[in-house]
């Protein structure tokens, strides 16, 4: 671990941290290239789970362009050994064991898995094994990421900071599925082209788990008590075909579909969070939609809103987008160094900025 840091406190310590990147999928393959970019960040090991990357070395592995040095290694107590500050934890799953392994040897944990947004919100034995974890080791532990995190967290938060008064806070994603580069598998698993039948009961509840932890975060932050959620689901017809790349969805079938979690407080919606997904903008009934993207809105005693969209050619829309959660995730990593044992959350940290020096 770096001897010259400093002890846990609020503010960001100056680096070089030693940093280990864990999986390098899509997400975890751009934040390898970012932690080789940061200037107060350095490269320590990479963990991976493919035996086929084993022994790689983690330049290959992220694109960079050049060797690092530094090979992949699918062993734990390798990792373990190496006595990293942080690990940034991007596996597919979520798994307890290795990070409270992790966490009590003292290596800081940054995540863009959300199962730890809120702890209020964790089941009570996990959340307090992790806390034990953290408490032993003297490290931390933070949930970050885009959608849920930045946007639906770090963005209402900003926004508060000029209101009084929230009669209610909006935010809605919108997403874009026939622009190119869209996966065949995503639009047919979801269902579009298909006949409207009852929404997905399994796709409701893990909108609420997603999200909830997120507006409740906020909820917390600006003192808005949430008596509870509630989740829709709702469907919209093509009023034509609507060609893409792949298929034709034909007039009549489902062509959008939205989610809507809602956190009430004291009879009415306080808070509201919608995803909308859409195959064309040509809908029975006549949803509005907005271009692929995020508009977040305060109604109270003074009224804001911004719209938020990625100015990106749509075709490579899909492999850009993990690199907005993965750089949020690595320029998190200072800041949790320097922040007191436990598991953290947005509004533990300061704002995140980027070091591009």
């Amino acid at each position: 671990m770096n001897p010259n840091r400093r002890p846990h406190g609020h503010d960001a310590t100056p680096g070089p941290y030693r940093v280990i990147q864990w999986a390098t999928g899509g997400v975890g393959a751009h934040a390898l290239r970012a932690v080789l970019d940061h200037p107060d960040l350095v490269l320590a090991g990479v963990r991976v789970h493919d035996p086929a990357k084993a022994g790689v070395d983690a330049g290959v592995l992220c694109g960079s362009g050049s060797t690092t040095g530094v090979a992949a290694t699918t062993d734990v107590d390798e990792i373990l050994a190496l006595g990293a500050d942080c690990v940034l934890y991007m596996p597919r799953l979520f798994d307890v064991d290795d990070v409270c392994r992790l966490l009590v040897a003292g290596v800081n944990v940054v995540t863009t898995h959300g199962d730890l947004r809120h702890p209020d919100t964790v089941d009570p034995e996990v959340c307090a094994r992790i806390e034990a974890a953290c408490w032993f080791g003297g490290a931390s532990i933070l949930s970050t990421g885009i959608a849920p995190g930045f946007v639906t967290e770090t963005l209402p938060v900003a926004l508060s900071s000029v209101q009084r008064r929230i009669d209610r806070l909006t935010i809605e994603e919108s997403v874009d599925l026939a622009r190119p580069g869209m996966s065949r598998l995503l639009v047919e698993t979801m269902g579009f082209g298909t006949s409207p039948a009852p929404f997905d009961e399994q796709r409701l509840a893990h909108a609420i788990h997603t999200f909830g932890p997120s507006l409740r975060l906020v909820a917390d932050a600006v003192r808005l008590p949430l008596d509870a959620f509630e989740v829709v689901g709702e469907v919209a017809l093509a009023e034509h075909d609507v060609p893409l790349e792949f298929t034709t969805l034909a007039a009549g079938t489902v062509a959008a579909q939205r989610i809507t979690v809602s956190g009430r407080g004291g009879g009415r919606v306080l808070l509201r969070l919608r995803s909308t997904w859409y195959c064309t903008s040509a809908l029975r009934p006549g949803w509005p939609v907005r271009e692929t993207g995020w508009h977040v809105a305060i109604d109270g005693e003074t009224p804001i809103e911004m719209d938020l969209r990625y100015p990106v050619d749509p075709s490579r829309m899909s492999a850009m987008s993990p690199r907005y959660a993965a750089n949020r995730a690595v320029n998190a990593v200072t800041y949790l160094c320097a922040a007191p044992p436990g598991i953290r959350t947005t509004l533990d940290l300061p704002p995140l900025t980027a070091n591009l020096g």
